[in-house]
């Protein structure tokens, strides 16, 4: 029986150049160790990508409800039923959404059509008086209070919420804390964000990403997912059970909109991370504002900025942010003191898999394996 991984490769175009590289062999032993169907990663250094990869399936179809794990080294009935990872498989990227959430609000800004120090409540529609002290930065920087919806009963996409209803059903709900008294991670904040630059740009936010980000950077394979959608490309999500066999994920999911709902390719984000090394779409004051960690009304700080977390990994200074959705786990990591960029994205449900496994090409990249 041929190797799974050399059929996965040849696909590819990679098989035939002898073994695999420390990557390649991360990878590898990562799929025999925990549920992830496929993977696509980009690396890049110094402004080059030095490593494009994909493994495994973007899509297990093989007629049946419950799905075995996949044996690395086994073909298995999924090669010709299925479909394979690659480079330009999308996948659903989860909170990486964030950060271009927050890029959108930026652009806003730098157009002088708000201020990220302004109220929420002049940007929203039927916004209660009880948000009245709640700013945009508030919300950028997961400082806001309010409660997050994610996992709550009401906020499913059947439901298709319009702002008004949105918003009314997040201002029924008590505030955690005052806001800037705390931090707290808060998916509400960037649903409302979402709202925010519809409501300024007179532009849906799908729409105005593309016209002010994904196009003028030639981002084509990203947008907003479909609930139970197939676009070209597109990997499904498998979420796994007790026995470690892998499900095919529900339809009727949370409409995380803004706080996470795009779908996106390795080399789409490629594209985005060389833009933010040049002025390309924000200025490098509003690259500034956005990696600064948030200050809090006592003077302390958080190691989050605008849609980015700001945690040291290791010794190294690390700008970043994962992604997790129902079948998706996606992560996006900048080390910018060693001028090193890796971007991992899979359709495990294992929860943070794809930041763990990105920081350990991280540390194979920068010679201090762990």
């Amino acid at each position: 029986m041929r190797s799974w991984i050399y059929i996965v490769l040849a696909g590819l175009g990679l098989a035939g150049q002898g073994r695999g590289d420390a990557v390649d062999d991360l990878m590898r032993e990562a799929m025999r160790q925990h549920p992830i169907p496929g993977v696509a990663l980009v690396v890049v250094r110094g402004g080059k990508t030095v490593k494009t990869a994909a493994y495994g399936m973007a899509r297990l179809e093989t007629g049946t409800a419950v799905i075995p794990r996949l044996d690395p080294d086994t073909s298995g009935p999924y090669r010709e039923a299925g479909t394979p990872a690659t480079a330009e498989s999308v996948f659903e990227i989860g909170s990486v959404t964030k950060q271009f959430t927050a890029a959108g609000i930026l652009v806003l800004a730098q157009e002088g059509k708000l201020s990220v120090d302004d109220k929420i409540a002049g940007h929203l529609k039927g916004a209660p008086a009880s948000w009245r002290q709640i700013t945009i930065r508030h919300l950028l920087t997961h400082t806001s209070g309010l409660k997050n919806y994610t996992g709550l009963d009401g906020f499913e996409v059947s439901r298709h919420l319009t702002q008004e209803q949105f918003v009314g059903k997040i201002a029924a709900l008590p505030p955690d804390f005052a806001p800037g008294e705390k931090w707290a991670y808060c998916n509400t904040a960037y649903n409302l964000l979402g709202y925010v630059i519809e409501n300024t740009s007179g532009k849906n936010y799908a729409d105005f990403l593309r016209q002010k980000i994904f196009g003028p950077l030639g981002m084509t394979a990203t947008g907003l997912r479909e609930a139970g959608g197939n676009l070209p490309g597109r990997a499904a999500g498998y979420e796994t059970n007790r026995a470690g066999q892998f499900l095919g994920r529900g339809t009727n999911l949370t409409d995380v909109f803004s706080a996470g709902a795009l779908v996106s390719t390795v080399g789409d984000l490629a594209k985005w991370n060389a833009a933010l090394d040049t002025d390309a779409i924000l200025t490098a004051a509003s690259r500034a504002q956005m990696w600064t960690p948030v200050k809090l009304n006592d003077g302390s700080t958080h190691p989050y900025g605008f849609g980015w977390f700001l945690e040291p990994w290791h010794g190294h200074a690390n700008i970043g942010h994962s992604g997790s959705t129902s079948g998706f786990s996606a992560s996006f990591q900048r080390f910018p003191e060693a001028g090193l960029t890796v971007i991992l994205l899979t359709n495990s449900d294992e929860f943070d898999i794809a930041t763990k496994l990105a920081r350990e090409i991280a540390e194979l990249e920068m010679g201090n394996p762990k």
